[in-house]
């Protein structure tokens, strides 16, 4: 791989830039009939990247797999043998469509496709999504949408444009498409447990991560890149990466209201001081959100191996109780004492499922502004676990802090930033 020189701007702007002027691939212009093959391509070929693909094979017998791209070119030859097992006759990617690069993106979407799934680092989302829109191409793409407050702005307004476009533009949200989790929440939105009073949030779990530490001649960009889940600027911390689907159980429990203020703490109890292994993330959150009509959202996160394991949500109405925990054990008490017996379900095939059905339908399926705001929430409180600082919404949502690097250089040095200081650490 050739190293390649972005400038902050050009990695920020890179999207709407290149994609100025370009017209729509004719599967998109024309639109789908329920025989007619569906293309897609998938950019950042991980575990949950490829998942995501057999989930989208499942999901429509027409699903055809066209084009594929990934930072590295050793993931590349890994990862192809293996889509092409999980495709079987719809592995349809030629050597031609395998694309490497931080630009891997544009050349994927750009090979045709009527159907994108995005899962590289978070920290790319914004700029991906802005290509895709503009090429006008339907987007499945991971949780969180961003990193920090401008990505958030940004996919707040790719929401709006790709409606506009009648795109599919779905996040991986996926207890949203859990017929358990649905079934309980319907039942919270329609008053079973009364206005809610506090709702209690967690998502405790053991270490993400390799800890893949420098071999060979390996740039620190490349180990950032490969060790991306203990970087803040890739990931955006613990909180924002992963524990976000608990806060995004709040936010449905709450009807999607905005929570007015939070406050919080946090640390790094247990990850060494090893920036090559570890990076700069905390390893443990708590946070307290506060509504505007006097709920509390109260939020415990960790990754630290050997605890107790915790991922669940707890809500307490003036009528009564109610925990989504997990997938099954889902249950309600109060007024009228409930507890799922139904069936469940893959949520992950069911996203595919949903989403190719509204493409065909002619109706896309558009979640980004709720994707956006349940992950602008989890980035209000790491930057309040940061700061120290009670923080508004709105002062979280117009932050400045910008997490890009200041330069996407094999070549160059990237040191690691030092690990946020509660009370010393600035709210930009």
């Amino acid at each position: 791989m050739n190293p390649e020189t972005h400038s902050r701007r050009t990695f920020v702007k890179s999207g709407a830039l290149l994609a100025a002027g370009t017209a729509l691939t004719p599967y998109v212009s024309q639109g789908f009939t329920d025989d007619k093959p569906i293309r897609i391509g998938i950019v950042g070929c991980g575990g949950r990247g490829c998942g995501a693909v057999g989930n989208a094979m499942k999901a429509d017998p027409k699903v055809e797999l066209v084009a594929i791209g990934d930072l590295f070119e050793d993931r590349i030859q890994q990862r192809s043998r293996h889509l092409e097992k999980i495709c079987g006759k719809r592995y349809k990617v030629s050597p031609d469509n395998m694309f490497t690069g931080f630009d891997c993106y544009k050349k994927v979407i750009d090979a045709g496709l009527d159907y994108v799934i995005l899962t590289t680092p978070p920290a790319f989302r914004p700029a991906q999504l802005e290509y895709a829109v503009e090429k006008s191409i339907h987007c499945f793409y991971e949780k969180p949408v961003a990193v920090d407050a401008p990505g958030i702005r940004k996919v707040l307004e790719l929401a709006k444009k790709a409606k506009e476009k009648k795109l599919g533009f779905m996040s991986g949200f996926c207890w949203r498409y859990n017929y358990p989790k649905r079934e309980v929440f319907s039942r919270v939105l329609d008053g079973a447990v009364g206005n809610i009073n506090a709702m209690y949030s967690t998502y405790n779990a053991g270490e993400v991560g390799g800890n893949r530490g420098r071999t060979g001649t390996q740039s620190d960009l490349e180990i950032q890149m490969r060790n991306w889940p203990k970087h803040v600027w890739l990931a955006g911390d613990s909180i924002v990466e992963q524990a976000v689907h608990s806060i995004d159980m709040m936010q449905w429990a709450m009807g999607e209201e905005l929570p007015v203020e939070a406050e919080a703490t946090g640390g790094r109890q247990v990850y060494p001081d090893d920036p090559d292994r570890y990076g700069n993330i905390f390893d443990h959150f708590a946070v307290v959100y506060k509504w505007a009509n006097g709920a509390r959202g109260y939020h415990f996160s960790r990754q630290q191996n050997g605890t107790t394991g915790s991922y669940e949500l707890e809500i307490f109405g003036k009528k009564g109780f109610c925990s989504a925990k997990n997938k099954h054990a889902i249950f309600a008490d109060g007024e009228n004492p409930w507890r799922f017996s139904g069936r469940s379900n893959d949520m992950y095939k069911t996203e595919h499922e949903e989403l190719i059905a509204s493409i065909r339908s002619g109706e896309p399926i558009n979640d980004g502004e709720r994707a956006a705001n349940s992950t602008m929430v989890a980035i209000m409180g790491r930057m309040a676990a940061y700061t120290g600082k009670k923080l508004s919404f709105q002062q979280a949502l117009n932050s400045k802090l910008d997490l890009t690097p200041p330069h996407l250089d094999f070549s160059q040095p990237l040191p690691v930033a030092g690990v946020p200081k509660p009370g010393l650490t600035k709210f930009i």
